[in-house]
This record gives C-alpha cells, sequence and structure tokens, in this order.
C-alpha cells in the first residue's frame, strides 16, 4: 500500500501489555494503541484500536458498528481468528478482514504506534494511514 511508517523493536517475554511496550521504548501513553477483539450479538467478530490507558465502552463499539451488543472474544481464540497473539495482535493484516473502528482520538495525533504483529515490535505511522492499511473508521468508541 506504500504507507510510510517506522519499525520499533525491543526485548520483551511472552506477554507485554502496551504500558510496559511504551514504557520500554519511551513511548508517550497517548500516542500507543492497542488491538481489541470483540464479537457482536450477530456472530460477526469486530476490531476496535484504542489508546492503552483507556477501556472499551461496549455500547458505544455495539453502536459503532450497528449491533445491539458486543463482548471481548477470549483470548485463547484470538490466534485462531487472527493469526496474532496477545500482546501482538494489530488490525492490519488479520487472517480475514474484520470491521475496524479506531478510538476518534487517534485523528487528534500526527503518528501513533501501533502492534508490528508480534510481541517486540512497534510500528509509527499516521492514523489515516492506519484507517486506510485497516479498511476502519473513527469512532468515539472508550470510557
Amino acid at each position: 500500500m506504500k504507507i510510510p511508517y517506522t519499525h520499533m523493536s525491543y526485548e520483551a517475554g511472552e506477554f507485554v501489555d502496551g504500558i510496559q511496550t511504551a514504557d520500554k521504548l519511551g513511548l508517550p501513553h497517548e500516542k500507543v494503541f492497542k488491538t481489541l477483539v470483540t464479537e457482536g450479538n450477530d456472530k460477526n467478530y469486530y476490531v476496535f484500536v484504542i489508546p492503552i490507558e483507556k477501556e472499551l465502552d461496549l455500547k458505544a463499539c455495539a453502536r459503532s458498528v450497528g449491533v445491539k451488543s458486543v463482548e471481548m472474544i477470549h483470548v485463547k481464540d484470538l490466534f485462531g481468528l487472527t493469526g496474532y497473539v496477545r500482546g501482538g495482535c494489530t488490525s492490519i493484516g488479520m487472517k480475514k478482514q474484520f470491521v475496524t473502528r479506531v478510538d476518534s482520538s487517534a485523528a487528534k495525533q500526527d503518528k501513533i504506534y501501533v502492534s508490528g504483529g508480534k510481541i517486540g515490535c512497534q510500528i509509527e505511522l499516521a492514523p489515516d494511514d492506519l484507517l486506510r492499511a485497516d479498511q476502519g473508521e473513527y469512532a468515539d468508541i472508550t470510557m
């Protein structure tokens, strides 16, 4: 897609949460985003990308994708569904293209950081470029 990005790597064991990742790389927390996968009451899967210090507002998430409700998927189901492991999940390049929403706070940043698809790998890119890569839309989805 010829999207400009910067790759960053860090030493990590198995699971590292977004706050630990940001701290290891010396990144401002408001620019680092995590990727969460949910299942809707319609049995479809939905992906949400939010700041690492925020939590999903599940009702707002459901509204943003036009369903009655969404719930987080079980961690054990993440790899089979997306091809990514917990701590290394990204909205870019999943096994299947899911409806994706990126928290609207990303639009206020010139660059954001998201997982590069494995633990120990982060990428920096413009938020609009992330939307282009994951075919997402901005939405107010956090508490």
